[in-house]
C-alpha cells in the first residue's frame, strides 16, 4: 500500500503543480489533482506517523478546496 500511495502522491501531486504553474484556461485543473492527491497524503502521514504533516495536509486540503470554489465552481 505505501508504494501505491507514494505513486498516487508523485502523479496527483505532481501533476497539480504543473497544471497551476500553466498559463492556460485548463490550468485551474490542477487543483482538481491537488484535491485528489489529498487521501494518500492523509493515508501516509497517519500511517508513518507524520502527525505534522497531517496537519499541513488539513491546510492543504483547504487551500485547495479555495482554488477549486475560486477558479472552476465560481468562474462557472
Amino acid at each position: 500500500m505505501n508504494k501505491l500511495s507514494q505513486t498516487w502522491i508523485i502523479i496527483f501531486g505532481g501533476s497539480a503543480i504543473w497544471f497551476i504553474g500553466r498559463p492556460e484556461q485548463w490550468a485551474c485543473y490542477g487543483y482538481v489533482f491537488g484535491l485528489i492527491s489529498q487521501p494518500a497524503w492523509f493515508y501516509t502521514s497517519l500511517r508513518h506517523r507524520q502527525f505534522g504533516i497531517f496537519l499541513l495536509s488539513l491546510f492543504y486540503t483547504y487551500s485547495w478546496c479555495q482554488g477549486v470554489y475560486f477558479h472552476i465552481i465560481k468562474g462557472l
